[in-house]
């Protein structure tokens, strides 16, 4: 018996090696086009891969899944973030828990995940096959099983040997992206971080919430990030225009109202500028003192007024940008579309045309927020396929 993998990624050898692992004689070959796998393990998490997510306090994995949540709860049944941790573990990588809960090799290098998977693959007989391009299904008719990992598509041609095959497929769009933002001012405070910020599309009901960092280009930050996954499609179809609704407390306007009030109360006497309130940076704070009361902005805390107030408590609230366009995130590129989800057995991601044709990772119409959800999405779709093959084959 004997499976192609193609796609020498994250899913792929997750796939292989653990198919090798559940049944040991299937023969296991891995075709990646390019000269080099596991390139973008490599680059993941600034170079350090964010495995997994400990996924506490996520009680909706429409939250983290834009696309895909529905398959992806009934397949953690199956394999889930804690088994994934435990795998890792089991086999010569130690994980640690960030406080932001995301989940990281203790090294804090991605080289040792890319071990991991290479050594395992080298152990269990994985044939490794670079400059090997497969775009022809027919081309490995001496194979028992095929899975496709290719990752995603950043154009749907990528994609057209597969809707050839009689597959349906979801125009794939870029999915994680920062906003480019021409104001000259905002960019000015670059390297600004806001702990906690709301961001919201203007007239959609695309929201999200987290730390949002100002950027030489305009901004960034997991709440951007976020909310570019939640609207990559709405994004894309407007040619990445859009009004940009900033709530850079994430705090309801009668909150900041009264916090103001009180802040007022106990620095009378302090100039405006000196002492931001609401735990804002001294930067962004006086950007938007100087925004909303231009020529009174250093004035006393006791002297500020009603109607003062009320614009500071709207800007703080509703302060609103223009995006102009999207800047990728860093050197990963996630896609949403790809193989469609109707298309495939939602229990065993194998091909509803093409019997023997399974599907797993990025190549499937699934992605998800930053914070180690898309690598999960890999290895529980992987882990599947490996499981699927193996009870086929026994």
């Amino acid at each position: 018996m004997r499976t192609a993998i193609i796609g020498g990624g994250a899913a792929g050898f997750f796939l292989a090696v653990n198919l090798k692992e559940l049944m040991p004689e299937m023969g296991v070959t891995i075709f990646e086009r390019s000269s080099r796998v596991l390139a973008k393990v490599k680059v993941s998490g600034g170079g350090r891969c964010n495995c997994t997510n400990s996924f506490e306090g996520i009680t909706d994995l429409s939250h983290v899944y834009p696309r895909g949540h529905r398959l992806l709860k009934r397949l953690f049944n199956v394999f889930d973030h804690r088994d994934a941790y435990q795998w890792f573990e089991r086999h010569g990588v130690p994980l640690v828990t960030q406080e932001d809960q995301c989940v990281f090799p203790q090294s804090q290098d991605s080289q040792t995940v890319i071990d991991c998977f290479l050594r395992e693959a080298q152990r269990h007989g994985v044939e490794v096959l670079t400059d090997r391009s497969v775009d022809n299904l027919d081309a490995l008719a001496d194979f028992n099983y095929i899975c496709v990992t290719t990752g995603g598509s950043p154009h749907v041609q990528g994609l057209e040997w597969l809707r050839q095959a009689g597959h349906q497929i979801e125009l794939p769009v870029p999915s994680l992206f920062t906003f480019n933002i021409g104001d000259p001012a905002l960019r000015s405070l670059m390297g600004t971080v806001v702990p906690q910020a709301s961001v919201q599309l203007a007239s959609t009901k695309f929201r999200a919430d987290g730390p949002l960092l100002v950027t030489h280009w305009g901004m960034s930050g997991p709440a951007i990030l976020r909310l570019s996954s939640y609207a990559a499609r709405h994004l894309h179809d407007h040619a990445y225009r859009a009004s940009l609704l900033v709530n850079w407390t994430s705090r309801n306007e009668d909150t900041v109202r009264q916090e103001l009030g009180i802040h007022a109360v106990r620095h009378a006497q302090k100039l405006l500028p000196t002492l931001p309130p609401l735990g804002l940076p001294q930067r962004l704070w006086s950007y938007l003192l100087g925004k909303t009361l231009g020529g009174r902005a250093a004035i006393r805390w006791s002297e500020l007024g009603k109607k003062e107030t009320n614009r500071l408590v709207n800007i703080l609230c509703n302060d609103s940008y223009q995006v102009d366009g999207r800047a990728a995130f860093k050197d990963e590129f996630v896609t949403c579309g790809g193989v469609s989800l109707a298309s495939v057995n939602a229990t065993t991601l194998e091909s509803k045309v093409r019997p023997g044709l399974f599907f797993a990772g990025e190549v499937l119409d699934i992605d998800g927020v930053t914070g180690g959800f898309n690598f999960q999405a890999a290895w529980t779709t992987a882990y599947v396929v490996a499981k699927t093959i193996s009870h086929h084959s026994s």
